[in-house]
């Protein structure tokens, strides 16, 4: 199979794409090249392997080949949960380059096996069906289009097309240790699924992705300093998926006793980290600030414009988002004088 998925919009502009230099971003690639779209790449050096300089220099040399643009960005970091943090340091850098030259989307190269991969820990773990659904063929993360356009191409026949294509790709060997959970998915149990119902896995996921779209409504939740605001959705099941995925963002994956509490409630304190709340018209993240000392005009304006009292202690010591939810519970704006 050769098609990509979205080529509409693909085609609508230009295009940059996460590129690590590995079978599937390297597909991709040349796909792409194929299909006559404008994309530029962008690679991320963790220097976690004694390869990953060779990869940074390879993918520049692959661009100047076909005149495309590589900006490379190198980090190093240390401590615990790299996944979580490496992933937000490449997507804040991915965010600068596509605000600063204006690309149209973001195209990552997640694939069937990637997806098949995630459903199963997510069912292990106990999930709804977006999560399950997890990666989807057209995302937005943050105001940021996100297209995966091999999602349906599953990995036998990526390594096909780049075999009969003579095209070098790079193999990072940490895919084999089964000390990560998901390789442990990937040899066990969704790659000799793929072997024998691939088919029907790629219908199965088309037809989940399409009764998704029906049932939730997407919550695209925009930002003042701290706090995260959104339109309130029209379904608890849209609340739950939006308040999920804005929170998996900033670092916090939701127990399940606190998913079950949002399900029930307006407001909801997760972790002590975050507060979740609803009114008639927003739904509201912040960061959770208590024993905060308020003066009485704040508290006296807070009571009447009925803000949730744990939103306050947040909304208290930062200007910008006190005036942002001001706005949207429709106070007057304060008077300028001069």
């Amino acid at each position: 199979m050769r098609e990509l998925l979205h080529v509409d919009l693909l085609k609508q502009g230009k295009s940059l794409l996460a590129f690590s230099g590995g079978a599937d971003s390297t597909a991709l690639f040349h796909l792409l090249l194929e299909q006559g779209i404008d994309f530029d790449i962008a690679h991320v050096n963790y220097h976690t392997r004694p390869e990953s300089d060779e990869e940074e220099r390879d993918a520049i040399a692959l661009a100047k080949r076909h005149n495309k643009h590589c900006y490379t960005h190198s980090c190093r970091l240390g401590g615990n949960n790299f996944e979580h943090r490496a992933r937000e340091e490449r997507y804040r850098f991915f965010s600068y380059l596509i605000d600063k030259h204006d690309y149209n989307a973001l195209l990552t190269a997640h694939q069937l096996n990637d997806r098949l991969e995630w459903l199963m820990m997510q069912l292990c773990r106990g999930a709804g069906l977006p999560e399950l659904l997890g990666i989807r063929s057209h995302d937005r993360r943050e105001g940021i289009s996100i297209i995966r356009p091999i999602l349906e191409w599953d990995r036998e026949s990526i390594e096909h097309y780049l075999h009969d294509n003579a095209i070098a790709y790079h193999i990072d060997q940490s895919n084999t240790d089964e000390r990560y959970t998901r390789n442990v998915f990937r040899h066990r149990f969704s790659a000799p699924l793929m072997r024998e119902y691939r088919d029907a896995i790629r219908r199965s996921f088309r037809y989940l992705e399409e009764d998704t779209n029906d049932l939730i409504e997407p919550m695209v939740f925009e930002r003042s300093a701290e706090l995260y605001y959104a339109p309130a959705p029209a379904n608890t099941r849209s609340l739950f998926s939006g308040v999920d995925f804005c929170l998996k963002s900033l670092g916090y994956v939701m127990k399940s006793a606190e998913k079950e509490k949002l399900k029930n409630l307006d407001i909801a304190v997760m972790g002590r980290k975050y507060v979740v709340c609803t009114d008639r018209d927003h739904t509201f993240i912040a960061p959770y600030c208590p024993n905060v000392v308020m003066d009485k005009g704040f508290r006296e304006e807070c009571r009447r414009l009925e803000i949730e009292p744990k939103l306050r202690g947040y909304l208290y010591g930062e200007q910008e988002a006190w005036e942002t939810i001001r706005r949207l519970k429709g106070a007057p704006a304060p008077l300028q004088c001069g």
